[in-house]
């Protein structure tokens, strides 16, 4: 890929807007970004069967993940990507400029 960004912002609290090098620029939702993880454990997560709803017992969730989701650190990883994290708790996704490159939408 030629395209490499030259500009990262977030316009919202849960966007983020990415300016390329080759003039475009892309609005994704950081949930978006969330659901779109590459690390090894969200792409087994999302190859699982669904879970059978057991009403017995509930998940319980921290205070991490009662907060709407926020970009907490972007960190640039040589020339191809960047590790993202977030406020989840999650930081393991290597987000490929690829990959950014075709999440959210042109603007």
């Amino acid at each position: 890929m030629s395209a490499y960004p030259v500009g990262l912002s977030q316009p919202q609290p849960d966007r983020l807007l990415i300016e390329w090098s080759d003039g475009e620029k892309r609005l994704c939702t950081i949930k978006e970004m969330r659901e779109n993880c590459p690390c090894a454990t969200c792409r087994e997560k999302h190859n699982a069967p669904p879970q059978p709803v057991n009403l017995k017992s509930l998940t319980i969730l921290n205070d991490a993940q009662l907060q709407p989701l926020r970009i907490v650190s972007m960190r640039p990883l040589g020339n191809y990507a960047y590790n993202v994290s977030f406020s989840d708790g999650h930081d393991a996704g290597i987000f490929t400029f690829e990959l950014l490159r075709v999440l959210g939408e042109k603007t």
